[in-house]
């Protein structure tokens, strides 16, 4: 299925439709301010476990997206100089290597200590968590034969992915630049892929 969710004033009846999904174990593809991607609750060890088997048919690992800094808090251990590039970076581009608290399910974390933290400056994917209550675990949609539009337009997401997911959300043509990856976890910020944004 798709649904179409404008930027402005995401609506609540489709948002209500999405978390529905979500709630019962769904994988969604959604909008963000870089690639679309994929989602699924980080209260659903299954639908990690899924998302997890969907993916290894691409590569990378799985990033959270969270709806502000203050649920960023709560399932990460963040010290004031983290915080400070946080504040001034976010919601943006960027996925931002950090440790990860207990509060972050095993099955999300690969048997890493870390998580890769992202606060899209995308209204949609925020409205999202905010609706859901918690975190989306995530990841990029990607095609393994680089045909650009095969991430970036919504219609032709749903035509190859829309058998293994709940729902793709249409919210425009999408970018096909990725987030920079920015590890905080050695005091300085370093910079691990170059992609959308300028790190302030």
């Amino acid at each position: 299925m798709i649904t179409k969710i404008y930027e402005r004033n995401p609506s609540e009846r489709e948002l209500r439709r999405v978390v529905e999904a979500l709630e019962h174990d769904g994988i969604i593809i959604y909008p963000t301010d870089s690639v679309y991607a994929f989602g699924c609750s980080l209260r659903s060890p299954r639908a990690i476990e899924r998302l997890r088997r969907l993916r290894d048919k691409g590569t990378g690992s799985f990033a959270v997206v969270f709806s502000g800094l203050a649920q960023v808090a709560e399932y990460c251990r963040v010290d004031n100089a983290a915080f400070r590039v946080l504040k001034r970076n976010l919601p943006g581009p960027f996925t931002f290597v950090l440790p990860a608290s207990s509060r972050v399910p095993d099955k999300a974390l690969e048997r890493r200590q870390t998580i890769g933290v992202r606060i899209p400056a995308n209204p949609v994917a925020r409205a999202i968590v905010e609706t859901l209550g918690c975190p989306l675990v995530t990841t990029s949609v990607r095609d393994e034969d680089d045909v650009v539009e095969y991430t970036t337009d919504p219609e032709l997401i749903h035509e190859r992915y829309g058998r293994e997911v709940a729902l793709v959300i249409d919210g425009g043509t999408g970018d096909n630049v990725p987030t920079t990856v920015v590890d905080l976890t050695n005091g300085e910020p370093e910079i691990l892929r170059e992609g959308k944004g300028e790190l302030q």
